[in-house]
């Protein structure tokens, strides 16, 4: 990577954020504590504040979603400060889009990879996947992360742990397999945090496969699970974005969808519908974000699956894929459609549209 050191001025004095009595969400002041450069397309940041003891959820993180907010860069060169959010307003985030943008810096969503807020010094890990073009120029948050240095601070907005006693408060963590032992897990590297830490939490005895591609071998990370969920790397090397995915997702789950996820005396279980599935709706990833959890799937989605009496969460196998919205969409016919698996049992996310940039 190329490009020009930017400058980051010295942090002014920071108003402490206000803690809301009944927000789930909270914009927290914290500062760089240590970077660490995984690979050459992964970049760790710890992030610290006394702030982040009222941060997270009660129960496991999972893949929980954070906002982090980049400061805006000056005419000459140095990093802003950010403005105040008060996130106890519901019309926050309009708010802060309503603002200049050479002032209010630019919101990107990561994954926070690990916490430890109820330590002496409280603070969170949150990896950075660092994209550049042969020029060397990425994005905001790829040109901040490949230059951040302890001392330099951001917003983080997380949830409220006062208010958040459950994940479906915060609305941020969709894994949700209920009863299932038999789980895939399969996105590219943006995933890799989200599956990294899901796996850390997984107990023994699920079992299932975690599929990561990922830009290079050197990218691949150590990862502790207490489940017999076997992880395989995909290194992409030249090969268009997402092919090795879906092949490994194919081989995962054939078709039909019950002869990998095993049957009852012959039966095919609920999960699956014993013929080809139903061509799930199109979705225009070039206009919206593709994201479909059972929790947000229509009534009339639930009423034509394969188990429509049995609710989400009840069934044995469940699959959560996540990466660059046009191989997820292709992902969720094949699973849907030629496999047969039920909507009711899988998380579709797409996380980034390549070509188009996040929304700030």
């Amino acid at each position: 990577m190329t490009g020009t050191r930017i400058r980051t001025s010295a942090p002014a004095a920071v108003k402490p954020r206000r803690q809301g009595a009944n927000a789930a969400v909270t914009a927290f002041d914290v500062e760089v504590r240590s970077v660490r450069r995984l690979s050459a397309n992964f970049t760790r940041i710890t992030f610290g504040g006394e702030c982040l003891r009222d941060f997270g959820v009660q129960g496991p993180a999972d893949d929980l979603r954070i906002k982090v907010v980049i400061p805006p860069v000056a005419d000459d060169g140095t990093r802003q400060q950010l403005p105040e959010l008060d996130c106890e307003d519901a019309g926050w985030y309009q708010s802060w889009l309503a603002m200049d943008t050479a002032q209010r810096g630019a919101m990107r969503t990561y994954t926070v990879r690990a916490s430890r807020c109820t330590a002496a010094e409280p603070e969170i890990d949150v990896d950075f996947v660092l994209h550049f073009d042969a020029e060397g120029v990425g994005g905001p948050a790829s040109q901040w992360a490949s230059e951040a240095a302890p001392g330099d601070r951001v917003t983080v907005i997380g949830p409220n742990a006062v208010n958040c006693i459950t994940a479906e408060s915060y609305g941020g963590i969709e894994w949700r397999p209920g009863l299932a032992q038999h789980v895939l897990l399969a996105g590219d590297e943006t995933a890799v945090p989200a599956v990294s830490a899901i796996l850390e939490n997984l107990p023994a005895g699920v079992t299932g496969h975690a599929l990561l591609e990922i830009p290079d071998a050197a990218d691949a990370q150590p990862i502790s699970t207490s489940s017999d969920v076997t992880v395989t790397w995909l290194p992409r090397g030249t090969r268009p974005h997402g092919e090795l995915l879906e092949a490994a997702v194919r081989e995962a789950v054939a078709v039909p969808g019950y002869a990998s996820l095993g049957t009852v005396d012959g039966t095919p279980p609920a999960t699956v519908a014993p013929g080809r599935g139903r061509e799930p709706e199109d979705v225009d990833i070039d206009s919206v974000i593709l994201w479909e959890t059972p929790a947000r799937l229509a009534p009339n989605v639930v009423e034509n699956s394969p188990s429509p009496n049995t609710p989400a969460g009840a069934l044995p196998f469940y699959a959560w894929i996540a990466g660059e919205a046009a191989v997820v969409r292709g992902l969720r016919r094949y699973l849907v459609r030629d496999a047969g698996i039920d909507r009711k049992q899988v998380a579709f996310m797409g996380y980034w549209r390549k070509g188009r940039a996040e929304l700030s």
